[in-house]
Order: C-alpha cells, then sequence, then structure tokens
C-alpha cells in the first residue's frame, strides 16, 4: 500500500512539475485611469486625468519571468484659454506602445502572482487649437517601470497594475488599470 500510494505522489508531482514548466501565453484588455500633468509647463494648468483602456500580450516561458507587450490609450482632453479677450480651445491626445520584461514573485499561494516590470514606452502626445497658431505633435521612447498583483481562476486572469513612463513636456504618465487577462496554458 506504501508503495501505491509512493508512486501516486511521485506522478502526481512529476506532472505537475511538467505542466509548470510550459510556456503561459496570455492577452488582456483592462480599463485604466492614466494620469499626465502640466503638459506644456505649469503655467497652462493643463492635465490629463482619464479613464482610458489598455490591451496586452504576454508569454511567460518560465515561472518567475515573462515577456508583454501593450497599448495604452493614455485619453484626451478639451479646454478653452482666454488670452488677451480671445477665447481659444485646445485639445490634446495621447497613447503609448510598451515592451516589458516582467518578474514574478515566488509565492506558496497558487492562484496568486506579485509582479514587477521593466521595459521601453514609446509614447505620442497630440495636440492642437482652433486658431492654428498651436499645433504638437511630440513623440518619444523613455524606460518604463511597474507593478501589480494577479490572481488567477482557471484560465481568467484578474490583475491590479501600476506603471509609469516619462512623457516630455509632462510631469511623466502614470497609469493604474484593472485588467482581465486568459491564459491559454
Amino acid at each position: 500500500m506504501r508503495k501505491v500510494l509512493f508512486a501516486a505522489v511521485l506522478l502526481t508531482c512529476g506532472s505537475g512539475a511538467a505542466y509548470a514548466q510550459l510556456p503561459d501565453a496570455y492577452v488582456g484588455a483592462g480599463v485604466s485611469q492614466a494620469r499626465l500633468d502640466n503638459i506644456f509647463g505649469s503655467r497652462h494648468d493643463f492635465d490629463l486625468n482619464n479613464t482610458a483602456w489598455k490591451a496586452f500580450v504576454g508569454v511567460r516561458p518560465i515561472p518567475f519571468l515573462g515577456v508583454e507587450a501593450n497599448y495604452m490609450d493614455l485619453g484626451s482632453q478639451s479646454r478653452t484659454f482666454g488670452f488677451q479677450g480671445l477665447d481659444y480651445r485646445a485639445h490634446v491626445d495621447a497613447h503609448a506602445f510598451s515592451a516589458f520584461a516582467v518578474g514574478f514573485v515566488p509565492l506558496p499561494v497558487p492562484f496568486l502572482d506579485i509582479f514587477g516590470k521593466a521595459g521601453l514606452a514609446r509614447w505620442a502626445l497630440d495636440g492642437r487649437d482652433n486658431s492654428s497658431l498651436f499645433a504638437l505633435d511630440d513623440h518619444g521612447t523613455d524606460f518604463a517601470w511597474g507593478g501589480g498583483a494577479q490572481a488567477h481562476f482557471g484560465a481568467l486572469g484578474l490583475r491590479l497594475e501600476y506603471e509609469q513612463f516619462n512623457v516630455r513636456n509632462t510631469d511623466g504618465a502614470k497609469v493604474v488599470s484593472f485588467d482581465v487577462a486568459w491564459h491559454f496554458l
């Protein structure tokens, strides 16, 4: 009886170890709160503070390391400025593509992941006004970082995360998101 029990334990552990070594591929989308402050400097008081969205794909080839790519809509804002008795209506729009290396903290809780990520964000900030005196078409690539937590329920994952990167002519992008992910393995 002990031999049968021992064999069953070995078989269970062996199949679990083999499963854990398969790469985990996933896709997801989420709702985000994106914030870019002091666009064009603090004297204009032009900020983006919007509820926006993001989409991402990733692969986790080993349990503690993965790579991820995402698109983030950082929102848009319209505002009227008064200058020397004239009203100017300005509009700003922002988005970013990013790629990250993602490190996962090994936890004894199998359905929970804590992660940190670092990579690059390719951002774009576009703006214009109704007088054709002002136009902004700025873009760049900057270091990006973030972190969060994810809970697994079978193939479904729910995650809460924070990401930050610099955007020229602002105080930088700060994004908090609640995401849903679908894991294929």
